[in-house]
């Protein structure tokens, strides 16, 4: 059973998903689902991922794909909110360059605590 509470709303630019609890092999497919939907109608993405606690090599895995689906078709996926747990996969793994806004400098940080 997956611990994932999401909500989903439009903003001038995106559509926006609030990502709550773990992110991790049973709880993907309903974050797929939703972001999925969202893009049916052509919509970029930000997830929002201040709720997430924990995130596995499945959550990296679809947040990759999902990522490659929007660029080839001519869209984004941007998120923001990451905390520690779920940052220091994205930076130990490089996908933070890719995930992360532009200008997002949490890397170095949670590579070197004392940056």
């Amino acid at each position: 059973m997956s611990n994932l509470n999401l909500t989903t709303h439009e903003d001038s630019q995106c559509t926006v998903i609030t990502v709550a609890g773990d992110l991790d092999l049973t709880s993907c497919p309903a974050l797929e689902d939703a972001a999925c939907r969202a893009m049916a109608d052509g919509s970029s993405l930000r997830l929002d991922m201040s709720g997430v606690t924990f995130m596995d090599s499945s959550g990296l895995n679809l947040l990759l794909a999902l990522r490659r689906r929007l660029v080839e078709g001519d869209g984004w996926l941007e998120l923001t909110g990451v905390r520690e747990a779920p940052m220091r996969v994205l930076a130990l793994t490089g996908a933070d360059a890719l995930l992360l806004p532009a200008g997002t400098e949490a890397r170095e940080q949670v590579l070197d605590p004392t940056a």
